[in-house]
């Protein structure tokens, strides 16, 4: 609770990322499946692929201007906002788990080297790291939450 930015900034990001992992443990594809309640289609299976695409999204797309194809969509011009949750009879958690965490990997490879001041380009203007960490944390934050509520339905189970 005392240390730097930087490693503060980038410990929450990654205690969300433990988080979500965490909610995904011990549960069947089927349970990974089952929707939050009606009409709601959200899933964790699909809050693992949209976080894959999120990362992506800032870490790559947004950073380092990567031409990175997004992973979710045929769209190449689609943003991450709604990516990953619809899902497909192909969508597995097996695939979305390795996709999920390959990208965490480039996401702490393109931001090893950059001061928290460095800039991507995100419609056109410069966004700083110090930015896309705080932004990863809330966009990760509100999707844990949802992961609470979805892990409590399915076996009951609450907390981290």
């Amino acid at each position: 609770m005392d240390a730097d930015e930087r490693t503060t900034l980038e410990s929450w990001l990654d205690f969300y990322r433990t988080t979500l992992a965490l909610k995904c443990d011990g549960l069947t594809e089927q349970q990974l499946r089952e929707a939050s309640a009606p009409p709601s289609t959200l899933t964790l299976l699909g809050l693992v692929r949209h976080l894959a695409a999120v990362e992506r999204f800032w870490f790559r797309r947004v950073l380092v201007q990567e031409d990175a194809p997004t992973l979710f969509s045929s769209d190449p011009d689609a943003s991450s906002a709604n990516s990953g949750f619809d899902l497909d009879e192909s969508a597995t958690y097996e695939d979305a788990r390795r996709i999920w965490q390959a990208e965490i990997e480039h996401a702490r490879k393109n931001c090893a080297s950059r001061a928290l001041e460095d800039t991507g380009v995100y419609r056109g203007g410069p966004v700083t790291l110090r930015w896309i960490y705080t932004h990863m944390t809330a966009e990760y934050a509100r999707h844990c939450g949802q992961a609470d509520l979805i892990r409590e339905r399915i076996d009951g189970s609450t907390g981290v």
